[in-house]
């Protein structure tokens, strides 16, 4: 398997893009310690792509990808052309999935979260670079462990990994 070092975030394009855009911005701020090496960096699927050419772009962004990151807003549990099926292959590869609620809530978010991986092994954090950061550089080996374990319920950081990073 090559090497995978990109992130890969899944969102509500319609509603929940700035929130994308934000984590871009964060990223490239030179007062910020945020880094993350984009998984939609690697190719383009435009608007007049099929959904079969989308969805074998998306594939190859998911298996070059270390981690997922799944922008919970609003409407994200009804997403299912897309969304749904990006964290079904996420699930599918065994890749880490982090949770990221954009209603500030720091937990599995029941009422939002899609329920493809409500009961699936991932962390659930709330939208901040600085606790996002945290599970970039965390969730993923944590998440290694975790399945040696067979371990697959939603996790969440205590209030004191918060406290620490002064969040």
């Amino acid at each position: 398997m090559a090497y995978r070092n990109k992130v890969f975030v899944s969102f509500d394009g319609d509603n929940d893009i700035h929130y994308y855009r934000l984590m871009r911005a964060w990223k490239q701020n030179d007062n910020s310690n945020f880094r993350f090496h984009d998984a939609h960096d690697l190719n383009v699927a435009l608007d007049s792509s099929t959904e079969v050419t989308i969805k074998r772009r998306l594939k190859e962004r998911l298996k070059n990808s270390k981690v997922v990151v799944s922008l919970i807003g609003s409407q994200t549990r009804y997403l299912y052309k897309f969304v749904r099926w990006e964290l079904e292959q996420s699930v599918s590869l065994s890749l880490p999935i982090i949770g990221v609620n954009l209603n500030n809530k720091r937990s599995l978010d029941k009422d939002r979260c899609p329920p493809i991986i409500r009961d699936q092994l991932a962390i659930h954090i709330s939208f901040n670079a600085k606790i996002l950061q945290y599970s970039l550089e965390n969730w993923p080996d944590m998440h290694q462990q975790l399945m040696h374990k067979e371990k697959s319920s939603a996790y969440f950081y205590n209030k004191s990994v918060y406290a620490n990073l002064q969040v």
